[in-house]
Parts: C-alpha cells; sequence; structure tokens
C-alpha cells in the first residue's frame, strides 16, 4: 500500500490549542500537548504520510518492553480505557448518542482516544473503535442497538451466504487510518500507539449468530453440521483482519492486540482447531510484512490456554486476573513478553489497596517483559481518580529499587549447577 509524507502546515484543517487543565483525582494537572489539527475528511487524502515497519531507539517505553528490551519501569495502559468511566467522554456521548458515529467519524475518534491520555498520560493510547468496526468493509453490514448491542440481520450459515463476502475495502474504513495519523502526530514518542484487531472465531461467533450470545451453541453446532462453510468464513476473515492488521500499523500503530475475546468459550481441544490456526496464520503473515510490529494476544478466560497462546508467535500474551501472574510467568516462559492482570475490580478499592496489587503483579511478572494492564477492560463507573493513581502509581516504579535483590532465572539456574 503507497502512502504519502505529512505535510508540516495545518491547512485546510480545523485547528485548536489543546493546552489545558484536567482534573486528576482530587488535584488539576495542566496538560499541553501542542496544537490539535483535525484535517478536514476531504483534505487528509492528500496529505502524505509514511510510518515503516522498523524499531528504532526511539520506540515507545511499551514497544520495547513488548520486545523483551531492558526498561526501567513497566509501562501502563488499560483495555477499555477510553471513555465509559470518564466523564469527559459520558458528556460527549449524550451530545453524540450513537456509538456507530463515535467510532467512525474522525474528529469523534480522535477526541474521545486522546481523552485519556490528556487526563492519565498512559504509556498506550489505544485508538476508540470496535473489533466489529471492518466488517461492513468486507460484505457484513451490522447495527447497534441500545439494549441487545451488535445485531447482524443476515448471519453467515450456509454456502450461499459467503457469496456476500468480499475482499477488504479501505475506502470503508478511511476513518481508521486517518484517526491513526492524527494520534501518531499528537503522542509522538511519548506513547505507543495501540491498533486492534477481533481473531477470526470471535468475529465469526457474531456473523453466524447475528449477535451476541451466551451460549454460542449455533456457531459450535456449525463445527459438526457445516465444517466447510465455517472454515470458508474463518479463512476469508483471516486474509481480512491480516491486511487490516497491516493497514494499522502502515497508518500508525506501534502495535497490534488482538482479541480472542470468545475463544474462551471452546474447550482447548475446539480452540486449537477453530481458533488458533487462523490467529497462528494472522501473526505470520503480519510478521513478515511488519516483522518489528509487537503483537500483543488476548483471550478473556485464558487460564486452561496459555502455552497453546505462547505457540501462536505473538510477542505478548495477556493475562486475564484469574490467572495468578507468577504462575502465568513460569507457565510462559522468559521469552515471551506478558500484559496484565490487576483486577478491574480495585480500582474500586481504597487507593492503598490498589497500590499493593499493582506492586505485587509487577513483582510476580518481572523486571523485563511486562506491559501493567487490567486482567479486563475498565468498569463502568470506576472512579477516575483511581484511575490517575493506577497509572501514577506505575509511572513512580523504578525496576532498579524494586528488584535491587532479584537475580534472574537464567543465572539463578546457572549458579545452581555450578
Amino acid at each position: 500500500m503507497s502512502l504519502s509524507s505529512p505535510t508540516s502546515a495545518c491547512s485546510s484543517s480545523r485547528c485548536y490549542s489543546s493546552g489545558l487543565s484536567l482534573p486528576i483525582g482530587f488535584r488539576s494537572i495542566p496538560i499541553n500537548v501542542g496544537l490539535v489539527c483535525y484535517p478536514k475528511r476531504h483534505s487528509i487524502a492528500a496529505r502524505k504520510f509514511v510510518v515503516a515497519c522498523s524499531s528504532s531507539s526511539s520506540d515507545p517505553l511499551l514497544v520495547k518492553a513488548a520486545k523483551g528490551q531492558a526498561v526501567s519501569r513497566p509501562p501502563a495502559w488499560m483495555m477499555r480505557q477510553a471513555g465509559r468511566y470518564m466523564a469527559v467522554y459520558q458528556k460527549l456521548a449524550k451530545k453524540h448518542p450513537s456509538f456507530r458515529e463515535r467510532s467512525e467519524n474522525t474528529d469523534l475518534i480522535v477526541e474521545i482516544s486522546l481523552q485519556p491520555w490528556q487526563a492519565f498520560r498512559p504509556d498506550g493510547v489505544i485508538i476508540f473503535s470496535d473489533i466489529l468496526t471492518p466488517l461492513p468493509a468486507f460484505g457484513v453490514p451490522f447495527d447497534i442497538e441500545e439494549v441487545k448491542g451488535p445485531v447482524i440481520q443476515s448471519p453467515i450459515r450456509t454456502e450461499d451466504d459467503l457469496k456476500r463476502l468480499h475482499a477488504i475495502d479501505f475506502e470503508k474504513l478511511q476513518f481508521v487510518g486517518d484517526s491513526l495519523k492524527i494520534l501518531r502526530r499528537e503522542v509522538g514518542e511519548h506513547a505507543a500507539v495501540l491498533g486492534f484487531v477481533g481473531a477470526p472465531w470471535t468475529i465469526a461467533t457474531y456473523i453466524v449468530e447475528g449477535g451476541t450470545t451466551r451460549t454460542y451453541t449455533v456457531i459450535k453446532n456449525m463445527c459438526h453440521t457445516a465444517p466447510h462453510v465455517l472454515r470458508a468464513l474463518l479463512s476469508h476473515l483471516t486474509k481480512a483482519i491480516t491486511e487490516y492488521v497491516v493497514y494499522q500499523v502502515e497508518h500508525g500503530a506501534h502495535c497490534i492486540q488482538i482479541f480472542d475475546s470468545w475463544g474462551g468459550q471452546l474447550t482447548p481441544e475446539m480452540w486449537d482447531r477453530w481458533s488458533k490456526p487462523y490467529i497462528e496464520e494472522i501473526i505470520h503473515a503480519v510478521k513478515k510484512r511488519c516483522p518489528d510490529t509487537p503483537i500483543v494476544f488476548y483471550i478473556n478466560g485464558n487460564g486452561g490456554l496459555l502455552e497453546r497462546m505462547k505457540g501462536t508467535g505473538a510477542d505478548v500474551i495477556g493475562l486475564d486476573w484469574t490467572v495468578d501472574m507468577a504462575d502465568g510467568r513460569r507457565r510462559l516462559g522468559s521469552e515471551v513478553s506478558v500484559q496484565g492482570n490487576v483486577d478491574p475490580a480495585y480500582l474500586f478499592s481504597p487507593l492503598p489497596a490498589l497500590t499493593e496489587e499493582i506492586e505485587r503483579v509487577v513483582k510476580c511478572a518481572g523486571p523485563k517483559g511486562h506491559i501493567l494492564n487490567l486482567g479486563h477492560g475498565v468498569l463502568v463507573g470506576t472512579p477516575e481518580e483511581a484511575v490517575a493513581h493506577f497509572f501514577e502509581t506505575a509511572r513512580n516504579m523504578d525496576y532498579q529499587t524494586l528488584f535491587q535483590n532479584h537475580v534472574p532465572a537464567e543465572k539463578a539456574e546457572s549458579e545452581l549447577v555450578a
């Protein structure tokens, strides 16, 4: 894909200063991120922008930790860190009540994505989007209803249904590329810009079931009654998602997270058959084209799948909070980085308890290859002062102090042998 390089001027754009003071807990911290330029949509295509798929010494802290490089402290971000719990987001959502509008309009995507960055300065800024966002671009229209959530009026369950699918059309996803470009310019190298995708199995559950489900009975039955249709669907999704990952990297994402949100609903044997091969294919293809872009892989309810997840080739394995971090480290080994895994409910606890839990998780993860995160997304109603405290605690950590008596596992093992 041929991309262009950015112009320095903000011509044909709607620009305003983003210097402001935002509440952090009970304090006010002055923020000045310079001039925020939200280009008019018709002018973005003319802009030239190139993001190389390569690493450098100026990689953000999170990218270095993802690659297992030495860092001074654990970088931190939160899944679902934009929206849900922030007053500024709730105010914006009242003005723009449609989730599709908020997640498919460049100006709104950028504004929402930057809200936690401006307030808390996390080490990762994730684009405000959804795993279902690319569906219409390859032939699967969907709606989001307030009570039901995502609804797909024409599920894909037969060979004839497969004919509606087509190659991914990035003209229908320009708002994603444009948003990533702007986010990359805004945060510079001060934080990693994170893109994300859903894994083929997880995306397929929505497409086959027709929306959200608690039982997954239709798609699980399809594994036995129409396996050829399901395999064809998963293969198509694999190709589309691979292209979508590369598209996000080429438009500014430092790092990509793959969410197999519903992979944990499969037995390990079924996950090996219906999810793992397609994730492996995506990771292998992306690594060939963007070898220096770290890939984080997360499954909700992944305690029984950790070793299998490691086998996909992902750089970082995200742990949910039901897995003990020390046990996860032991099971995964030191050659893969880990992410997580503070229970989101801890952010409702007294701040000293939250501090203690963060320190416990970081100590269990060790001084290398750890991205501090929650074990799942931020919960609705989470106090903003607790989120601020989470990031402040991470920033104030120092591996040298925390692990002054730490002996690396490899060294300890060699000393025992000697």
